[in-house]
């Protein structure tokens, strides 16, 4: 069965026209507490229904046999979401077993650019086959929205029942590159609490995509057949129709062309569609859809009314009309000849195989994430109560003033004396300054965890010179599900770390230096200049440029590369030796493993940057992630590559 997740806001799971739909909700850091009146339960539930609207119910789903994973990321208190927020919503569909990820909502960008986090989650939906489906937005310009202008990623833009694109559907290069368009006007769905209502936008378009996409991989399915998001990708926007519009930018915002269910088909198969599937594309596309008669007012923000919805980041336009469809839209399901091809080369399926664990942690989530230690109060009255409790700060000549808890100098000092405060305290593990997860230490051993933390954060407000400064840590838990909103008012997640295993602190420079002290024991001629700067090199880029939450496998094996940086430098140390430097890091299952293990291999990729010509080095070990802490198998294996 095809598994489609929405990621949108809480979605009414109790109206009718979900009876007999296979729908799970995965806990998010958004509340899934559905309001009538909400905005984004309006808009998440409108999408969902789309989708998974079950026969006979009034509104006639797309694919509505397909299983359904509703992932809120937008609440009805906040309306918009972060790249990182995103980003964990993406990584977390993907592990549930999604093959297609529905984004009605995005954020404008200069020219698609994104943060960090979002990039990694696309690329691990690159990697796992998954395709994100995504609005293109609606500010009515040539401009682009992150996820839909990321690679790889199926754009959607929205057309009225004539097939002309809407005024607010956003265009672009990268659009007409891989975008779509599809009905977006007065498309029906349900609403919060029971009923139907019509509203207009590419996020409603986007869930028409999401759904024909889905039909293809079901098609797949049914033929004995892997089913190929990515293929399947490739065809829809190599059988798009070309507008027919009389504008003069019409060809620019049409994107590569309009949604033609059919010719896709067709393509998947050799043959035409069948009569049923025919029918259930058809039902669902125009019982959703509508004609452009009925006047609308667009509320793009709370009393503020304008001619055309604006959204940067949770596509919030709702639109009303009183208009019932007079005409069928058959621009969506008319069969014809593709016209536009696709530049993309055919695309081969990769099989992902499902992480393994020992039994007691078999239906946990592991994290092995790195970053900085921080802590914070949750509340002005925490925050007071600290500040009852810590004893007056010396200033020197015998000034005394009162305590502030903010500072980590006075905190450290505090918990060195009573350790049970570090209960009271939210610990937080931070990336770039921003907190990521919250650390809450449980089960037997949990008071010497605390011990550990507050060591941890002793060594990180230490000189930058000192031998006992501490740059970076590496956190090992459990993703418990729970959230914790902190002081600021962002909401984290909770990681368990069952022991003080896998809690580490170190200073990079003293990392290179024990790394190198290492390789030069074993080898005697290294390069300590170039040793060092290679190593340096590795290190940082992981902490900067592949910066991650520690979630999936790959993720978990390449941080623990970092803090295993002994066997990394014995690693490259020959690489080093010859002249070479790191070209690129990456991380790729491994087809050697031990039985019900989860087994990765990081490698590292040197080239010459004096001989462009000179075959690159490539050397690869193997991280087993299916324990709380990662371990490493076998020896180092190297090879030259001309590539």
């Amino acid at each position: 069965m095809i598994t489609i997740a929405v990621l949108d806001g809480p979605v009414d799971t109790g109206h009718a026209c979900f009876d007999g739909a296979d729908l799970v909700s995965l806990p998010t850091l958004v509340t899934d507490t559905v309001r009538r009146d909400g905005q984004m339960s309006s808009h998440g539930t409108h999408v969902a229904s789309i989708i998974f609207g079950q026969p006979g119910s009034g509104i006639a789903g797309i694919a509505p046999q397909c299983r359904g994973l509703i992932v809120p990321i937008f609440s009805d208190e906040r309306n918009s979401a972060t790249q990182l927020d995103m980003a964990r919503a993406i990584e977390q569909a993907a592990n549930a077993g999604a093959q297609v990820i529905n984004i009605s909502g995005g954020q404008l960008t200069d020219a698609g650019e994104s943060d960090g986090w979002l990039a990694n989650a696309v690329r691990l939906c690159q990697e796992k086959n998954i395709l994100i489906v995504a609005a293109a937005g609606n500010n009515g310009c040539d401009c682009l929205h992150v996820p839909a202008a990321m690679p790889n990623v199926l754009a959607v833009g929205a057309m009225d029942a004539r097939g002309h694109p809407l005024d607010f559907s956003n265009w672009g290069i990268t659009y007409q590159q891989q975008g779509i368009l599809a009905p977006g006007q007065n498309i029906l769905g349900a609403k919060p609490g029971g009923g139907t209502e019509r509203l207009s936008g590419t996020s409603f378009a986007t869930p028409i995509v999401s759904g024909a996409v889905a039909l293809l991989l079901t098609e797949q399915e049914r033929r004995g057949e892997i089913p190929d998001p990515k293929k399947v990708r490739q065809l829809l926007l190599q059988s798009a129709l070309p507008c027919d519009v009389d504008i003069p930018e019409g060809t620019r915002r049409c994107l590569a062309g309009r949604l033609n269910l059919p010719g896709a088909f067709t393509l998947l198969t050799g043959d035409p569609m069948s009569d049923e599937l025919t029918a259930l594309a058809a039902s669902g596309i125009e019982a959703s859809g509508g004609c452009g008669c009925g006047g609308t007012a667009v509320v793009a923000s709370p009393g503020v009314t304008t001619s055309a919805p604006t959204e940067p980041q949770a596509e919030r336009f709702v639109t009303t009309s009183t208009s019932e469809p007079d005409v069928a839209l058959e621009a969506a399901t008319t069969l014809a000849h593709p016209s536009i091809s696709n530049p993309n080369s055919p695309m081969t399926t990769h099989q992902v195989t499902p992480s393994q664990a020992p039994s007691d942690l078999a239906s946990s989530q592991l994290v092995y994430a790195l970053g900085t230690l921080g802590y914070d109060f949750g509340s002005e009255a925490r925050r007071d109560t600290f500040k009852q409790l810590m004893p007056p700060f010396d200033l020197g000549s015998g000034t005394m003033v009162p305590a502030n808890p903010y500072d980590a100098r006075q905190m450290v000092d505090y918990l060195a004396s009573d350790i049970s405060e570090a209960r009271s305290l939210i610990w937080t593990l931070n990336i770039e300054l921003t907190p990521v997860y919250a650390i809450e230490p449980k089960g037997p051993f949990a008071r010497e965890s605390y011990l550990a933390l507050q060591e941890l954060l002793a060594g990180q407000i230490q000189p930058e010179s000192s031998d006992s400064y501490i740059e970076r840590v590496s956190i090992p838990g459990l993703l418990t599900g729970r959230t914790i909103k902190l002081f600021s008012g962002q909401v984290v997640p909770v990681i368990e770390p069952q022991s003080t295993r896998g809690l580490y602190g170190w200073k990079v420079n003293n990392l290179v230096n024990a790394a190198f002290a290492q390789v030069q024991a074993a080898e005697g001629d290294a390069n300590e200049e170039a040793m060092r700067r290679t190593l340096d090199s590795f290190l940082n880029r992981i902490y900067y440029d592949l910066r991650n939450l520690g979630t999936t496998s790959q993720d978990r094996a390449l941080n623990f590369a970092v803090t295993n940086a002994f066997q990394a430098a014995s690693t490259f140390s020959q690489a080093v030796a010859e002249g070479m430097e790191l070209d690129s890091i990456t991380v790729e299952k491994s087809p050697f493993c031990r039985l019900d293990s989860d087994c990765w291999d990081v490698k590292l990729k040197f080239f010459d940057p004096e001989n462009s010509r000179r075959a690159k080095k490539i050397f690869r070990f193997t991280i087993d992630v299916s324990d709380l802490i990662p371990v490493t198998l076998g020896e180092v294996k190297s090879w030259s590559s001309p590539y």
